[in-house]
């Protein structure tokens, strides 16, 4: 993956405006992950909950062969906007900061049960 940014505009905060994949490489795509722990159990609070929406990503791109330096794409779908510091400080401790993925952050009224606050999908270029 390479990469870009639009000329003469500041680098935006955590993600890249548009990235190129190699030719030869292999799509990988997610559903939208959620904070369900092998538990069963949906953690409180916006950190533990991306912590664990992130695990569960990790799980399936690992599934597929992929992993967080293969991704190239990251969809965020969340039901407020007052913790994106939060979302994005747990975000960084997975992804490629040096060349991070391109990203499109959703705000929603909410999310297929009351206690999820976020989910977000990935696509991977393997």
């Amino acid at each position: 993956m390479v990469p870009f940014d639009f000329p003469g505009e500041s680098s935006p905060n955590g993600y890249s405006n548009v990235v190129s994949i190699g030719p030869g490489s292999r799509l990988v795509w997610t559903s939208g992950q959620v904070a369900t722990g092998p538990d069963g159990v949906v953690p409180a609070g916006w950190e533990e909950q991306t912590r664990q929406v992130f695990r569960n990503l990790g799980t399936a791109l690992e599934t597929a062969g992929a992993s967080w330096e293969h991704v190239v794409k990251l969809t965020f779908y969340v039901v407020g906007t007052d913790e994106l510091p939060t979302v994005r400080a747990v975000r960084d401790e997975f992804v490629n900061v040096a060349a991070p993925p391109t990203s499109t952050l959703v705000r929603v009224a909410g999310l297929f049960r009351p206690e999820f606050l976020i989910e977000v999908e990935a696509v991977a270029a393997v």
